[in-house]
């Protein structure tokens, strides 16, 4: 033990310091910066001096880089895949204090002057000394060390399994990162006759509720997708406001059924979905003008479980399709009380027929001009970008309108579970042991971790092929967002998050506790790890 650099409480809790100093904000120089600055650390290792080509940096875009890492024993084949993200969300809202939020020894201390400004919980943490602040302290580079220290560990030791670390960029916003990397996962597969068991990851154990201090472990991730859609009406001078119909109008009807719709909601093994919400909904009018406005957008977040895309767009064009009705039946009611005609019938299409529809009228030449306009924007994100696109064809097809378009808008998060495989059940179980055996630690399972994690691209049993429709209704789809489908299906492997114990990520007051990161989390990923190798092997 004395011979490894990261083997005990104090020397990982260093490596932890190191890992957050390097500022690595998502889409910041820092963020490019960290991948370089955490190959030279892995190559401090032993290990990774004699096998220098099994570190590598895999380009992810914007300059970006993902790390793997590989500790190979030459006689086994099965892997497991230890996978972390290292960039962190801004640090703004640490306010005067945000020079040491990337310092976590000096931040801890620093906050015992701005008691008073806490939040009671925070303080009590605080004083207790059982925590350490500080900004990617527990989302989620102290999941990298833990699993930098095990990969140590398994090289000094020659651990009969392999390890595989894979640590990636942007997690917090698109998840580039991970879905660029999926690649690789498949070349080092084929490359060095992998065989992977488990995708092990270490975000960190989240509370259920305010107040809630019991330990998490999990068995799946919790599936996002963002169903949107363009409200195309009818312009007017605000003079006349009878000879149009505005987008903000359309969309009300829509943005009422959609909040809080328990059609979305799943239940699986006792867990629920949280209910969808409008993340944005605005028109497109850039100045200001007495015309009213003709086009808008609306966002909406939906968690998935079971459900695939297909499914979900299913479900939301009966949503829009009731909408619609109840639009027209209001707005047919308005124009007979005041003795005109409508201007025409609230339709609902999806994107693809919008597409088809144009490709037709338009040429594929047009379309792909479109495009290309919408995407040298670099004002806009892939969110803004597919509502553009879908809006340059409604301008050149107005003759479909009005008309809500419904499409889906980046990122999507598949959900994933293996709850009901024996390989984790049987991990659980050992977890839930050592627990109480060992660390006095109750230790509970849940099926879906909810804070949405990289683990969904790494495991995708769609049967139904749902995935199609959302590549036919992503307007950037193969332009700048993609997810690699086909690749996920040739690494698919069981799914475990094991973390360790922290509060308020993405708040000022973000925080890990001490004991559970130090000393809890690595006796049982070592345990977990041990437990997975092959039969009548130990390590020397």
């Amino acid at each position: 033990m004395c011979d490894l650099k990261w083997g005990k409480p104090e020397t990982l809790r260093s490596l932890l310091c190191e890992l957050v100093g390097w500022q690595s904000r998502t889409l910041t120089e820092g963020e490019i910066k960290f991948a370089y600055n955490l190959k030279s650390k892995l190559l401090e290792l032993e290990y990774f001096q004699k096998n220098p080509s099994n570190v590598g940096l895999h380009e992810t875009g914007r300059g970006r880089n993902a790390v793997t890492a590989l500790y190979k024993n030459n006689d086994s084949a099965e892997t497991i895949v230890l996978i972390s993200h290292f960039d962190t969300v801004d640090t703004k809202e640490y306010a005067e204090l945000e020079p040491l939020a990337c310092q976590p020894e000096e931040l801890t201390v620093a906050l015992l002057n701005w008691t008073k400004e806490l939040p009671i919980d925070s303080r009590v943490d605080l004083e207790s000394g059982d925590y350490l602040f500080g900004r990617g302290t527990m989302d989620m580079k102290m999941g990298l060390a833990l699993h930098m220290a095990l990969i140590e560990k398994a090289s000094f030791e020659k651990w009969p399994i392999n390890l595989l670390l894979v640590s990636v960029p942007d997690e917090e916003v698109d998840s580039e990162g991970m879905r660029a990397v999926i690649p690789k996962l498949v070349q080092l597969q084929e490359e060095h006759q992998l065989k992977y068991k488990l995708f092990l990851n270490s975000e960190p154990s989240f509370s259920q509720n305010p107040g809630d201090t019991n330990y998490y472990i999990y068995s799946g991730s919790i599936g996002k997708i963002m169903p949107a859609v363009l409200f195309y009406g009818k312009e007017t001078h605000v003079g006349e406001p009878l000879s149009g119909l505005t987008a903000n109008y359309m969309a009300s009807f829509l943005t009422q059924r959609m909040e809080w719709n328990s059609l979305f909601r799943e239940n699986n093994f006792g867990e629920n979905t949280p209910l969808p919400v409008s993340l944005r909904q605005k028109d497109l009018k850039v100045e200001y003008s007495t015309q009213t406005p003709n086009r808008a957008e609306a966002l909406y977040n939906v968690f998935l479980m079971k459900r695939n895309a297909g499914e979900i767009m299913d479900i939301f064009g009966a949503v829009a399709r009731d909408a619609a009705r109840t639009c027209n039946t209001a707005y047919f009611e308005m124009c007979e009380r005041e003795g005109i005609e409508p201007i025409g019938k609230v339709n609902v299409l999806y994107y693809e027929e919008l597409l088809e529809y144009a490709m037709n009228k338009l040429g594929s030449k047009a379309i792909e001009g479109f495009k290309i306009e919408v995407m040298n924007n670099s004002n806009w994100d892939d969110r803004e970008k597919s509502i553009r696109i879908a809006d340059l064809l409604m301008i050149h097809c107005q003759e479909l309108g009005p008309t809500m378009v419904l499409l889906f808008a980046p990122p999507f998060y598949p959900a994933v579970n293996s709850s009901n495989v024996p390989l984790v059940i049987e991990a659980v179980k050992l977890m839930k042991k050592i627990g109480k055996e060992q660390l006095n630690l109750e230790i509970n399972q849940i099926h879906y971790f909810n804070g949405i994690s990289d683990l969904s691209y790494v495991l995708y049993e769609d049967e139904d092929q749902g995935w199609k429709t959302y590549e036919r209704n992503t307007p950037v789809w193969g332009d700048t967002y993609c997810i690699p489908f086909a690749d996920i299906q040739k690494i698919n492997a069981p799914v475990l998050n094991i973390g360790p114990f922290g509060k308020d990520a993405h708040k000022r007051t973000e925080r890990l506790h001490i004991n559970s990161a130090f000393v809890q989390v690595p006796i049982m990923l070592e345990a977990l790890v041990r437990s997975m190798f092959p039969i009548n092997q130990t390590s020397e």
